[in-house]
Formats: C-alpha cells, sequence, structure tokens
C-alpha cells in the first residue's frame, strides 16, 4: 500500500528552508531554485507544493502570521489575571515587532511578500484581508478601555486603532533597519499607549510588571 504523504508537513520543511535563508541572507534575489537546495529536495518537488514564488512566500507569510498569534494567546493565557483593554493591546503590539531572532525572520519574510504585493493586484489584495479585522479587534478593546474610563478622554476608538498599526509597523521597520533596537521600539510603543490610557490608581487600566513583558518569539 502507497505510503500516505503528509501534504501540510512537506510544506512546512520547504517554510523552514526558506526561513533559514531569510535569517542568514535575506530573500532578495532568492529563486525556488535557492529554496529547493536548501530543503534538500528537487525543484520539481518543491513546485509540486508550491507552483510559484508568491505562493510560497504567502503560505509563510499565513504560518508567520498564525506562530505570533499563539504566541500571543500564550502569553495571555498564562497571566495571573484576566487581561484588561491595554493588557491585550500591548502584548498584541509587541508580538508584531521583531524584538527576538525568530520574530525578526518572519518580518522579513513578510518584508519580502510585501515588495512583491506591490506591484502585483492578486497579492495585495490578499495582504490587506487581514487589517480591517485587526483594527476592528483593535478599536473594540480601546471602546471597551473608554466604558471603563480607562481611555484618554476625547480619543477616537476607530483612528486610535489605525494609528496603533501604523506605529507599529514604522517601529518594525525601524527595528530591521537598526534605526531602533528592539528595547527603544518597545519604549516608544509604551510612550504612545501611556498617553492613550488614563493613569489610575486601581491599575484599572494598566498592566502588571508580568503583563509587561514583550511577546517575543
Amino acid at each position: 500500500m502507497p505510503k500516505k504523504v503528509d501534504h501540510e508537513a512537506r510544506r512546512q520543511e520547504i517554510v523552514d528552508a526558506l526561513w533559514r535563508i531569510a535569517g542568514a541572507r535575506g530573500l532578495d534575489g532568492v529563486s525556488l531554485r535557492d529554496v529547493a537546495a536548501e530543503a534538500d529536495i528537487s525543484l520539481g518537488r518543491l513546485q509540486h507544493y508550491f507552483r510559484t514564488k508568491d505562493d510560497m512566500l504567502t503560505f509563510a507569510c499565513r504560518r508567520v502570521s498564525h506562530l505570533a498569534e499563539e504566541r500571543i494567546r500564550r502569553h495571555l493565557e498564562g497571566l495571573a489575571e484576566a487581561p484588561t483593554p491595554y493588557t491585550i493591546l500591548r502584548t498584541c503590539l509587541t508580538g508584531m515587532l521583531p524584538l527576538d531572532d525568530n520574530s525578526r525572520t518572519g518580518a522579513l519574510i513578510g518584508v519580502a511578500h510585501f515588495s512583491r504585493a506591490v506591484h502585483d493586484e492578486r497579492l495585495s489584495a490578499e495582504a490587506r484581508e487581514g487589517i480591517p479585522n485587526l483594527a476592528a479587534f483593535f478599536a473594540d478593546q480601546l471602546r471597551m478601555a473608554a466604558t471603563h474610563g480607562d481611555l484618554t478622554p476625547g480619543r477616537d476608538p476607530a483612528t486610535e486603532a489605525e494609528l496603533l498599526i501604523s506605529l507599529v509597523d514604522g517601529l518594525g521597520t525601524y527595528t530591521l533597519l537598526g534605526v531602533h533596537s528592539p528595547e527603544r521600539a518597545v519604549d516608544l510603543l509604551d510612550a504612545y499607549l501611556e498617553g492613550l490610557f488614563e493613569k489610575t490608581e486601581s491599575d484599572g487600566g494598566k498592566a502588571t510588571e508580568e503583563a509587561r513583558e514583550p511577546v517575543a518569539g
């Protein structure tokens, strides 16, 4: 009886090879043949799973997002107390930053995908899909904070949600370029959040020291 092939595992092996290349030398100019060589498989076998480089990068980006979501979820579930909107937002935002080798490599894969998506409507449409959902989630957390009196008066949750996404994207880019250290990026993010949330003695909008640990890969 023919051996059953785990196609998902095979795709992951290929993405792991892509991950190693991205971490070692970046993805500029890297071809499917390069990835096949790193994965120690034939080009034909690789193309059985990913017909084009764009297909491979799209799958890899989805994998990066999934791993980030899992890290964030585990971090929040491991807290001693139920997380506040502040803690949830800060955990998500630091989880989007390239703070260590793993998250940096994931960010480099995202950059490679972004550079190709700019000139490809199909790729750019897919890349745009998740942003409104993320902004809506952030806005809901900010509205909850406002209901509890923890949001600075006069701040619009929908606008602030989009600003937070833009802020962390910019900080991530500067961190990749070495303009900011990972620590400086987190400090700048915290400075913005401190102005966005009211300071309260009851810690209603603030996080404990345990919750303030950045989420890294």
